[in-house]
């Protein structure tokens, strides 16, 4: 029996009630709050007895997104690596800029330690200075054995053409002095070739000194010029603007870390990068039951773990077409598809390494109803809700269109303004 058919008995008891305290003198405004109050509190008894068992939700239109989320990181298609020198020895860091740090060209990168090689580069200088006296003093010598050997060879010759001359009077005089005369002319020409032949052999081995000589002072100059290298890249510095991005390496312990004031480096090591800012991709896997639901240009959005105040979007760049091991996939090995994003925006913050979620939307339905995925339930073979009824919840059987990661596209079975359970009401705690 509802409140408005119930007797008049039902209400005495409480009017008296307002009777008697106006009887006492209580104020008409204050009674009439009593009763207003009175009948507030009797209404939310009566509601509490009907209100939903478990939590609900109003069912309304609004837009279905059927979406795909996998994680990505950036990486930069184009960098400029800075490197220790490969022409140094033992390298010491001294100073480093800070990871993630803004430079600009010609700032200092690394600065290393470069006592070690200017004291090479003052021993080089000092061997390449001792190499040239050496050539000059040997060449100094060779001139003037050129000029004795020089000498010699025109003393032979001008004794050969006086022996000449003396053995043509053979007719005039005896033939005991002609004899003599003719032995003579053997004798200084015998001297002219070997006098000649020792030139030759001077010239040869003095040739030969100064090759040697030479030779050493070339590897003497080799080893000053590769210190002046070396000492010129004991600072290393930007070679253009941008983010600094140190690169993470196995040394001086057991885990992976960048590089340190104080920490010695290797030649030719890594140290860090410099991305160019425009070429920052986002390279991420997708298994073969999404790769085709995508396709190239497709828009999508990006969430940054390390810039959350702020969304980016982009669009799908590449798709691999081949499927490769994925070896961050758990064991066993997933095969996966590689994905790249080109982001619209650019933020100083961006660097390679960041992680982000990217979120595809594959399927939209702008004026939709639409439920939380919980509130669907299985029952009897078929999908049903629990629809509140006043009083009680009520089974109803719904008909899918779509399902995304939490939310369900109703096609049919539901109305605006219905209020279904996130959970089966007939199912006792």
């Amino acid at each position: 029996m509802s409140a408005f058919h119930k007797p008049v008995s039902a209400f005495r008891k409480p009017m008296s009630a307002f009777r008697r305290l106006r009887s006492l003198g209580v104020a008409p405004v204050v009674v009439a709050a009593l009763a207003i109050g009175g009948g507030a509190i009797l209404g939310y008894t009566r509601l509490a007895k009907h209100a939903p068992g478990a939590s609900t939700y109003q069912v309304k239109r609004e837009e279905f997104l059927e979406v795909i989320q996998f994680r990505g990181q950036v990486k930069a298609m184009r960098s400029v690596t800075i490197t220790a020198p490969a022409e140094a020895g033992t390298l010491q860091i001294v100073k480093i800029a800070t990871d993630g740090s803004h430079v600009n060209q010609g700032d200092v990168v690394v600065q290393f330690d470069a006592s070690k090689t200017e004291q090479d580069l003052a021993q080089y200088r000092s061997t390449l200075k001792s190499a040239q006296a050496e050539i000059d003093q040997e060449r100094a010598q060779d001139v003037l054995k050129e000029e004795e050997d020089t000498t010699a060879v025109l003393k032979a010759q001008y004794d050969v053409e006086n022996a000449k001359l003396e053995a043509s009077k053979q007719e005039i005089v005896s033939r005991i002095e002609g004899a003599e005369a003719n032995l003579k002319l053997a004798d200084a020409e015998q001297l002219l070739n070997e006098m000649q032949v020792k030139r030759k052999a001077d010239q040869t081995l003095d040739r030969a000194a100064v090759a040697s000589k030479e030779q050493a002072r070339k590897k003497a100059a080799y080893d000053a010029e590769t210190a002046e290298r070396a000492l010129a890249k004991m600072t290393l510095r930007a070679k253009s603007a941008g983010t600094l991005s140190l690169i993470s390496g196995w040394h001086g312990g057991n885990d992976q870390s960048t590089f340190k004031p104080g920490e010695p480096a290797w030649p030719g090591a890594p140290i860090a990068e410099l991305p160019d800012a425009t070429s920052l991709r986002i390279a991420g896997r997708v298994d073969e039951t999404e790769r085709g639901r995508l396709g190239l240009g497709q828009a999508v959005s990006v969430q940054f773990d390390a810039i959350p105040d702020r969304q980016f979007t982009g669009r799908l760049e590449q798709i691999s077409t081949i499927a490769s091991l994925d070896f961050n996939g758990g064991w066993p090995f997933p095969l996966n598809f590689n994905l790249r994003i080109a982001l619209d925006q650019q933020d100083p913050r961006l660097k390679p390494g960041l992680t982000a979620r990217v979120t595809v939307v594959v399927y939209r339905v702008p004026d939709a109803i639409t439920i939380p995925v919980q509130a669907m339930i299985q029952k009897t073979g078929q999908t049903v809700v629990y629809v509140w009824a006043g009083t009680k919840f009520r089974e109803q059987a719904i008909a899918i269109g779509r399902t995304s990661r939490d939310r369900v596209l109703v096609a049919k079975g539901l109305n605006p303004g219905d209020r279904v359970a996130l959970s089966d009401p007939t199912v006792k705690e």
